[in-house]
């Protein structure tokens, strides 16, 4: 044999020894694992998406002061349904002055009954709820109920026909957020309101567009205050003939 063959022998076994220490070296050995991600740390919990209601879910509204301060009330949801935000209540009755002891409201296009139940809790003594649809006509029986609202009058019908069929001057305060979609109950609206209200009382107008003077004088009224926010128009409005407006 020859030196050359001999040497490429002598190669190829020490190839061979080193590939077998290798396997006796690793076998036995996990291949590695795909990385899973990290625990929490202990004692922090873990946050999770808020789940999202489905077409029939629930969703809630706040009350924001008087004895039901703080109480958080579930609420149906309906499409165009839209609960006067928080801000906006709190500054409506900020303008009304947070104390509504023996006032007479009427809230109109009820909905959530955000804005009625607000008025109760901060002392009316009488709040008519006026509400067409009859699933939110159930819903807000149950809340009257829930709190002990003895002063809340739920009623299933027309809002402006339930304004039309007052005595003139039956409210202190008269609340309207008719559907944005349906223009065409504003004016109706606020005329009926203009003779539910007494002469002195207030009417709370939320709309999809602001309200000026100009557009109020026909009617006999006069903004008192003014505030928007996002979609919508806050006004409060009185008789333009009171003398103290």
């Amino acid at each position: 044999m020859s030196r050359s063959r001999i040497h490429l022998d002598v190669q190829s076994m020490a190839v061979g020894d080193a590939i077998a220490a290798l396997e006796r070296k690793t076998r036995g050995r996990k291949l590695p694992e795909a990385a899973e991600a990290p625990a929490p740390a202990k004692g922090k919990a873990v946050k999770s998406a808020p789940a999202k209601p489905g077409a029939s879910g629930a969703g809630e509204i706040r009350i924001i002061g008087g004895q039901w301060r703080r109480t958080r009330l579930p609420v149906a949801q309906r499409p165009g349904l839209r609960p006067t935000p928080d801000r906006v209540r709190e500054t409506l009755f900020n303008w009304l002055g947070q104390d509504l002891s023996g006032w007479r409201c009427m809230d109109g296009f009820a909905g959530t009954g955000a804005l009625g139940f607000e008025a109760a809790s901060r002392g009316a003594r009488e709040v008519v709820m006026v509400e067409l649809d009859a699933g939110l006509v159930a819903q807000l029986r149950s809340l009257q109920q829930r709190l002990g609202a003895s002063a809340v009058k739920v009623q299933r019908g027309d809002a402006l026909g339930a304004l039309q069929q007052v005595a003139p001057g039956s409210f202190d305060l008269v609340l309207l957020d008719p559907p944005f979609a349906e223009n065409a109950l504003f004016l109706p609206a606020l005329r009926a309101a203009c003779s539910a209200v007494a002469a002195n009382g207030w009417i709370y107008l939320e709309a999809p567009a602001e309200w000026d003077d100009v557009a109020l004088a026909p009617l006999g009224l006069v903004r008192q205050r003014y505030l928007k926010a996002g979609a919508v128009h806050a006004h409060l409005l009185r008789k333009g003939d009171d003398p103290g407006a």
